[in-house]
Parts: structure tokens; C-alpha cells; sequence
């Protein structure tokens, strides 16, 4: 009989799944050590994407993603308190701008693409894409697009985006200011209790077929139960660590999973098309943050064009409004998925000039 009832060969997978995130926690703590901001997911992406580099990792199961996703949204969701949500009655100016400001970047950034890199309007649009990588990708595929080089791109903002934007705010004295997320843990019947709500909901919306349905669900399930009141306080720190120790893994397992001769010969491209996103973002950020009355840091993070689950948790590592963050990206995860197919299914390729 095999220990603890497993196969041989499940053991295996679970000991080399452990060591992925043992690599991934040591990335962490080595940045939270020499003080990096955002260091528990920004270290733990960046080692695990080097060593990735280096040798190919095991990817991890989808249990371990979707745990990921339920805790991600039970953190972001407790940032909905009576308060927050109140001063949320400032957010309509801002979302209106951010939409403007994702044409703008995909226009931008897809012409960068299409006339720079000479790829045709479908790939440069996906690529262009701020977020929804999920989404992009499964356009991507249904639509016959070059799925390797718009994961490059897309790929490439997220992370620098994660590794380098928390030290170059911090650097500009751009988050100086930020307040030290204050953690008043619930106890645990209360943690599991709003969990399982969470994961209830996200299977529900499983059913229906959205997007990102377990961290939709569990975003909105803690979200209400904390705008009521019903609940005060969030997921224990030890718990928050592993939630970002866990997604950093697997973004940097995504990035070292890229052949390497496709990266070196898109690594320029995904250079620029980055620094035309970053731009045309940061210029909406500004007046989208003056608006909504939150900080110019926090602006940056909402309207920067990475993944939904990455910014937000950026957020919240850094002290900033977690709850204006992670609306703008959910309303944006949102209008890209529904928006991207009707907008690709209009585009003709006429050879660039």
C-alpha cells in the first residue's frame, strides 16, 4: 500500500509542486528582506521566471490556481468597508475616462504593432489588449491569431509591470505617503465561512460561463459581506503571503514557459509596444485619479495594463486603494472580454503600407 493512500506518481507531482513554491517563497522573502515594495509577489514572480529561464518548472495543478483565485477575490472583496464604498461615489468620472483610455492604448499600441512590427490588425489588437489575458488568448485561438507572440507581448508587460513598478514609484516618491496595509484579521469560522460564500458564488458563475468566474465570485461575495458590515477585518497576513507567494508562481511559470527563440526575437517588439501602453495609460491615469480624489500612485496601478489579479494584489501589497484599483480592473476586465470579439469580428487585414 502507498503512504497516505497516494499513487506513486501523485506524490511526485505533489513533491515537485512544493518545490516550485518553496522557489517561489524564496524569491519573496529575499526581496522583502532587502526591503523591495510589493516583495512577497514581485520576488516570487521574478525568481520563479529566471529559474524557469534556466530549467523548465513543473507547471502547478489547477486546484492550486483556483485556490488562488478564491483567496485573491476574498482579499480585494474586504477592501469594500461602509467607507470605502461611500467614497467610491467618485468613481463614475474615472471609469468613464478609462474607457476612453483603453481605446486609446489599444489604437496606440496596435499601431505600434501593426505598423512598426508589421503584424496584421488581429494580433496587434489582441496584444494590445490592457488585461484579460485569459480572454485574449481564447479570442486568440478561436480567431486563428499568432497566440505565441501575443502571449510574448502580453506576457512581457505583466512583468515588468510587477517586478519594476512598485520600485520605480517608490524610487520617484510617487507611493511615498502610502499607508502600511493595517491587517485586522477575521477568525477563522468568519475566514472560512466568507470563503466558502465566495467559492459558492464562483461556481455558480462557473455555470454561466463568465470570465474569471471563482475571483469574480469571491470578490463579490466578500465585497458584500463587508459593504453591509456583516463583516470587519480580512484574511490573516500569513494567508495574504501565500495568496501572492502563489499568483507570483504562476505568472512566472506562464513567462518561462515562452520558447526561447520566439522571446529573443520578440523581446524588442514587447519592449516597445510596452513603453507606447505605459504611456498612453499613465496620461488618462493623472486626470482619472484627480477626479476620483485618490493618489496619482493609485491611478498608476488602476490604469495600468496588466492582469486584473496581479494589479490588484499589487495594490494592496503597496497600501493603496485597493478598492478603486480593483473597480477600474474589473470593469475593465469586463468591457475588454465583451468588446474584443465584436471588435475583431469587424477588423479587415489590409496589408500595412
Amino acid at each position: 500500500m502507498k503512504p497516505f493512500g497516494y499513487p506513486k506518481t501523485r506524490l511526485a507531482i505533489l513533491w515537485r509542486e512544493m518545490l516550485v513554491i518553496a522557489l517561489a517563497a524564496a524569491g519573496g522573502a529575499a526581496f522583502a528582506f532587502i526591503g523591495m515594495p510589493a516583495a512577497w509577489l514581485s520576488g516570487s514572480m521574478m525568481l520563479s521566471a529566471i529559474v524557469g529561464f534556466i530549467r523548465p518548472l513543473p507547471v502547478l495543478r489547477r486546484p492550486w490556481f483556483d485556490s488562488t483565485m478564491v483567496l485573491s477575490g476574498t482579499i480585494l472583496g474586504s477592501a469594500a468597508t461602509p467607507e470605502a464604498l461611500a467614497a467610491a461615489a467618485r468613481y463614475p468620472l474615472s471609469l468613464a475616462i478609462m474607457f476612453v483610455g483603453i481605446a486609446a492604448i489599444m489604437i496606440a499600441t496596435g499601431a505600434y504593432l501593426r505598423y512598426i512590427a508589421r503584424w496584421p490588425w488581429i494580433d496587434a489588437l489582441l496584444a494590445a489588449a490592457p488585461g484579460a489575458l485569459s480572454t485574449v488568448l481564447a479570442v486568440a485561438q478561436a480567431k486563428g491569431a499568432n497566440i505565441g507572440r501575443i502571449s510574448v507581448v502580453q506576457l512581457f508587460r505583466l512583468l515588468v509591470l510587477v517586478a519594476l513598478l512598485p520600485t520605480a514609484m517608490q524610487a520617484t516618491g510617487l507611493s511615498v505617503g502610502a499607508p502600511v496595509p493595517t491587517i485586522v484579521a477575521v477568525s477563522p469560522e468568519t475566514m472560512l465561512g466568507v470563503t466558502m460564500a465566495g467559492l459558492a458564488l464562483g461556481l455558480v458563475f462557473e455555470r454561466l460561463r463568465l470570465t474569471a468566474p471563482l475571483m469574480f465570485g469571491a470578490t463579490f461575495a466578500s465585497a458584500v459581506l463587508h459593504g453591509t458590515g456583516a463583516v470587519e477585518g480580512t484574511l490573516p497576513l500569513a494567508i495574504q503571503t501565500g495568496v501572492q507567494i502563489l499568483l507570483g508562481s504562476t505568472i512566472g511559470g506562464r513567462i518561462a514557459h515562452i520558447p526561447r527563440s520566439e522571446l529573443r526575437s520578440l523581446f524588442p517588439l514587447a519592449i516597445g509596444g510596452f513603453a507606447v501602453s505605459l504611456v498612453v495609460a499613465f496620461l488618462f491615469a493623472w486626470p482619472a485619479a484627480w477626479l476620483a480624489g485618490v493618489s496619482f500612485a493609485s491611478g498608476m496601478v488602476a490604469f495600468a495594463p496588466g492582469g486584473l489579479e496581479a494589479m490588484a494584489m499589487l495594490a494592496f501589497a503597496m497600501g493603496l486603494d485597493t478598492l478603486y484599483v480593483g473597480a477600474h480592473h474589473l470593469v475593465r476586465f469586463v468591457v475588454v472580454g465583451l468588446a474584443m470579439p465584436i471588435v475583431l469580428g469587424r477588423v479587415k487585414d489590409v496589408p500595412p503600407r
